[in-house]
């Protein structure tokens, strides 16, 4: 799967991301709104990740997705 799919699929998408991501709050997710740049900076504000750790979590999902 590649990015494009889950960003035109969002609301389809949020819960899995959820899933994955458990510390994103709905808010989190309203404001993501698809944006792989917007994840990736939630994911290291919730999970104190570098960048570079963030993007390969999120590429390691949707390997598996």
């Amino acid at each position: 799967m590649n990015w494009n799919q889950v960003e035109g699929n969002w609301e389809q998408f949020k819960g899995k991301v959820q899933q994955q991501w458990g510390k994103l709050t709905n808010d989190d997710l309203d404001v993501i709104k698809g944006k792989r740049k917007e994840l990736a900076g939630r994911i290291q504000e919730r999970y104190g990740k570098a960048q570079d750790q963030a993007e390969q979590d999120i590429d390691s999902w949707l390997s598996r997705h």
